[in-house]
């Protein structure tokens, strides 16, 4: 049986149809829920017909891209250099972490498509679209399906059977399930990877009509996938919780007298009606006079739970140290952190803020269709994280 090592790992080119998918922002919460009030018929079949519900946990801060990347990588942030989806560079300007020019790592598919064993994957947000694809991997995106082809195949919309939803819309990470199942009748990957997004979360809690709406059709697209002799691993990029409380770090470091600060928000991309740049992980730059009492001030505030000098920092959440801040402020489950109140639209929020980023969104749940094998199993019984998915998934015979 082949394996390829790729990023210090082996993996085993897989010898049936797999896929994995992110399910971004789907907490545990919702998948036991779910379960529990007969939402997941078709999941719980897999999971009481040998397959397998645990926990994980993800890289921190619990954001988008550094989670998938850390998926298709199977290495921690540290090494495939996403901090975050946002950054400050050393030339002091605010970009997207969404260029493949900084990654540091390449990617299981990438390896697997330079192997010849075919591979796809199917994105919702288009801002993971390069990142993903690098390698020259077939890669698409819901918010491009109107005009992407890919080969022969130059009509996205009309392979699925219905015009793609807005990224906004319930049913988003539906259609990119659903085109992943048409590209891959017509395409045949051996590895597939599909990434959603989180835009019912970021507005709906566990039981809230919408969330159950969204859970069941999920389920349904998953049992399709199992209909057709699938083998499938689900986990979330990060959790959510529901943030009442904000902290404005630039206002409250500039109330104190603290001057030369700049505060940047790693969650920051285009999706601003998903959380307003306000989740509950932030980097705050200081200068080296005054990082100690920027932090303790910051340390002081109702609903910070750490504030972590850069080195420290990187250690211990495993971040490339020149992608992070002077020091790293991290919130509890009911706070998220803003930079100034007045560069932050609330008004264009789809409910409630609903957020994540720090340690209360790093439980994720992992979902396999298949008992994992030995080595799979003791990734999980010692505390699997993101990075190990496809470790487990496709772990050497």
């Amino acid at each position: 049986m082949q394996t390829l090592e790729i990023n210090g790992r082996s993996y085993r080119v897989p010898d049936q149809p797999t896929v994995v998918v992110c399910v971004d922002g789907v907490d545990p919460r919702y998948v036991t829920d779910g379960l529990a009030r007969g939402l997941l018929p078709r999941i719980a079949a897999m999971i009481a017909g040998g397959g397998e519900f645990a926990r994980a946990t993800s890289q921190m801060p619990s954001f988008t891209n550094p989670n998938n990347l850390c998926i298709v990588t199977g290495v921690a942030a540290a090494a495939h250099g996403l901090s975050g989806n946002h950054a400050l560079t050393d030339d002091g300007r605010e970009v997207q972490l969404d260029d493949p020019a900084f990654l540091r790592a390449g990617t299981i598919h990438a390896a697997m498509h330079a192997a010849c064993v075919p591979v796809l994957v199917v994105t919702t947000k288009a801002k993971l679209r390069r990142l993903l694809s690098v390698g020259d991997v077939p890669c698409v995106s819901v918010e491009g399906a109107a005009t992407q082809t890919l080969g022969e195949i130059t009509d996205l919309e009309q392979l699925v059977g219905r015009p793609a939803p807005g990224i906004y819309d319930w049913d988003a990470s539906h259609f990119a399930l659903e085109l992943g199942f048409a590209l891959a009748a017509v395409r045949a990957p051996l590895l597939m990877y599909v990434s959603l997004t989180d835009a019912v979360q970021h507005a709906n809690a566990p039981g809230e009509p919408l969330s159950d709406r969204y859970l069941a059709r999920l389920d349904a697209l998953i049992g399709e996938y199992l209909d057709a002799g699938w083998r499938i691993a689900l986990v979330a990029d990060h959790g959510m919780n529901d943030k009442p409380e904000i902290r404005y770090l630039a206002d409250a470091l500039e109330t104190a007298g603290i001057g030369g600060t700049r505060v940047l928000l790693p969650i920051t991309d285009p999706y601003v009606a998903h959380h307003a740049a306000l989740g509950s992980a932030a980097w705050v730059y200081a200068p080296a006079d005054q990082r100690v009492r920027a932090a303790a001030v910051l340390a002081q505030l109702p609903g910070i739970e750490a504030v972590l000098e850069r080195t420290r920092a990187a250690t211990e959440l495993e971040l490339p140290a020149d992608r992070i801040g002077d020091l790293v402020v991290l919130a509890d489950a009911r706070t998220a952190l803003g930079g100034r109140a007045g560069d932050h639209d609330l008004s264009r929020l789809h409910g409630p803020l609903r957020s994540h980023g720090g340690f209360h969104e790093a439980s994720v749940p992992l979902l396999l269709s298949h008992a994992p094998g030995a080595l799979g199993r003791r990734i999980i019984d010692t505390g699997a994280r993101t990075r190990d998915v496809h470790a487990i998934v496709l772990e050497p015979a």
